[in-house]
């Protein structure tokens, strides 16, 4: 049995609560390993590490840091293939759906890399007489990062790449699930040029996030999952004084107007519900056709597409999408699967009972469709994360409309229509965060900001981009006058602008 040790101090530390998760291989269903789980002590030797290595880290002037960033950046290139075949034995996602997770994270790297230049702050020369005004931007000390199963290489170099270029150490509690790449990344970092304990991976669950969050050492989390836990972080963080940007669930909605290409459309749904078999908190598992004729159109050539998808394991490049991660979240997809039909919506493809010859024991499912699905179905209100895409149709524009701005998420939705006016209307009053226009996956790219609106986030920043940086330092302004007179001249008033 392969055992998966915390990362601290620029070295693997083995476990000490005596506390194991198991890791499994979604394509067979076997335990692969176990990965150790964190103590509060262990917790707070990662904090001690990141504290020390911090007070020089935050000292390297900032075109170091992003060489630095350029140095990982190329050793992750350079690990490409061996880096998405062990995110892939972990998660279950097939291969080239975990080079794009890698590559995904590079991209907030690469952004990262121009770190000099974000962090620059303002400047006012003659704010007043002999005044001048002037800002700086600096880290905050150190940051964590609790990061979830679906996006294991993506969210962490989303987080801790603006962090760590920022001049802050960072600690990074990665899902339990499928915990070995964030161990990698953190060991590349250190191969790259950062000091030992800049980064630290500890391994856990619910204790090691009461740790993070009620550490004193720690300034700020990031956290992505589900709106539960987010909200719960939010709170605890909060009442803890750390800054927070929590990121929840989702149920994206894909809007086609009757004028939209319809071919392009489907092809661009079915990969978006489907792929990494749903479990991405940008899938588009809603889709909404407008009018009648629209509906029955889609209906008919999504059961056509939805026919021909092949369902295999990780490794198979053949396969547009493998396993869910483990036998816990297939049973919740499956449960939600006949939630729906108990509710009344109509199954037209049924998933359940999918199983791949000889790898029978794995965590597969099948794609599911549902038709009629409406607003008042528990199904429909929460987030399943599977591979399941449901039909809520509409018979207007306005209604259309109304269905993602009044759902209780709002992370992403996009709309297909080759009429200019009506996707501007719709981008412009819909209530979700992030929209796309013929783009069903409205993922922004690294140097603009990702984040939701209502319950898919918990706080008032986004990852990554400008907003990424705005939240991992904190400003501070001078104002300096150098005077001219004699000591005896200084007032004890107020400056004022005169």
């Amino acid at each position: 049995m392969r055992d998966i040790h915390h990362f601290i101090d620029g070295a693997a530390r083995p476990g000490a609560s005596g506390r194991f998760g198991d890791v499994f291989d979604p394509n067979t269903g076997e335990v692969q390993a176990r990965v150790a789980l964190a103590t509060a002590g262990e917790i707070d030797a990662a904090v001690q590490a990141a504290v020390r290595a911090q007070a020089e880290w935050g000292q390297v002037n900032p075109q170091r840091r992003a060489r630095v960033m350029f140095e990982f950046k190329r050793l992750v290139e350079a690990r490409m293939d061996e880096l998405a075949t062990l995110l892939s034995s972990e998660h279950g996602k097939v291969i080239a759906d975990s080079r794009g997770d890698i590559q995904r994270g590079l991209e907030v790297i690469e952004f990262a890399c121009g770190i000099p230049h974000a962090m620059k702050g303002e400047y006012t020369e003659g704010a007043g007489p002999g005044i001048d005004v002037y800002s700086m931007r600096q880290p905050l000390g150190v940051a964590a990062g609790i990061t979830p199963f679906n996006f294991p290489a993506m969210i962490p170099m989303w987080m801790f790449g603006v962090a760590i270029a920022c001049g802050n150490a960072f600690i990074l509690k990665p899902s339990e699930k499928d915990p070995s790449v964030p161990v990698r990344l953190a060991e590349l970092m250190i191969e790259a040029g950062a000091p030992a304990g800049v980064l630290n991976v500890v391994h856990g669950d619910k204790a090691a996030v009461d740790a993070i969050l009620q550490h004193p050492a720690i300034a700020a989390v990031s956290f992505v999952g589900s709106s539960d836990i987010a909200h719960y972080v939010y709170r605890e963080a909060a009442a803890h004084g750390k800054r927070c940007q929590a990121m929840g669930g989702a149920k994206n909605h894909g809007v086609i107007l009757p004028d939209a290409d319809l071919d392009q459309a489907v092809k661009d749904i079915v990969g978006a519900a489907f792929g990494s078999a749903g479990e991405r908190c940008m899938a588009l598992p809603v889709v909404v056709p407008v009018g009648e004729k629209t509906a029955e159109a889609l209906r008919e050539r999504l059961v056509e597409e939805v026919a021909g998808l092949k369902v295999g394991v990780s490794t198979d490049v053949a396969a547009q999408y493998g396993p869910v991660v483990n036998a816990a979240h297939r049973k919740r997809v499956e449960d939600y699967i006949q939630l729906g039909v108990d509710e009344g919506a109509e199954l037209v493809v049924d998933g359940r009972g999918f199983a791949l010859q000889g790898f029978e024991k794995g965590f597969f499912i099948g794609p599911t469709l549902f038709d009629r699905v409406t607003p008042q179905m528990k199904s429909y209100q929460d987030e399943i994360f599977g591979p399941v895409l449901q039909i809520a149709r509409a018979e207007s524009f306005e209604e259309a409309l109304a269905l993602p701005s009044n759902h209780a998420y709002g992370n992403g939705v996009a709309i297909f229509t080759r009429n200019g006016r009506a996707a501007r209307e719709f981008a412009s009053r819909v209530n979700v965060g992030m929209v796309g226009i013929n783009v069903p996956i409205p993922v922004p790219v690294a140097y603009h900001t990702f984040g939701g609106w209502k319950r898919s986030v918990f706080g008032d920043a986004n990852q990554h981009g400008m907003e990424g940086v705005r939240f991992y330092t904190k400003v501070k302004t001078v104002t300096a006058r150098w005077p001219e007179g004699s000591v005896e001249d200084s007032a004890f008033i107020i400056p004022t602008m005169r």
